[in-house]
């Protein structure tokens, strides 16, 4: 039995669904789907790339930190 789509899967990206409709095709193993899948690993190395300078910066601040303080101050009394 089919069933209907709900009104999010009927709205999801474009870009997707074309790809979805290439699967179907059964065209996965086709040089254009090895370079997707390449460019996909390439993307997400990017951005673990940034990720992790983004850590080591965090890392390096905390380290030049000293700790602070409390300093106790006489006030007059008028």
């Amino acid at each position: 039995m089919a069933t209907k789509k709900s009104e999010f899967e009927k709205m999801g990206c474009p870009i997707g669904q074309l790809f979805e409709e290439f699967q179907k095709l059964g065209i996965k193993d086709s040089p254009f789907f090895q370079h997707l899948d390449r460019s996909r690993l390439e993307l997400l190395k990017a951005v673990k790339s940034v990720v992790d300078a983004k850590i080591d910066k965090i890392e390096k601040k905390e380290k030049g930190r000293t700790p602070k303080r409390a300093t106790k101050i006489k006030v007059e009394q008028a």
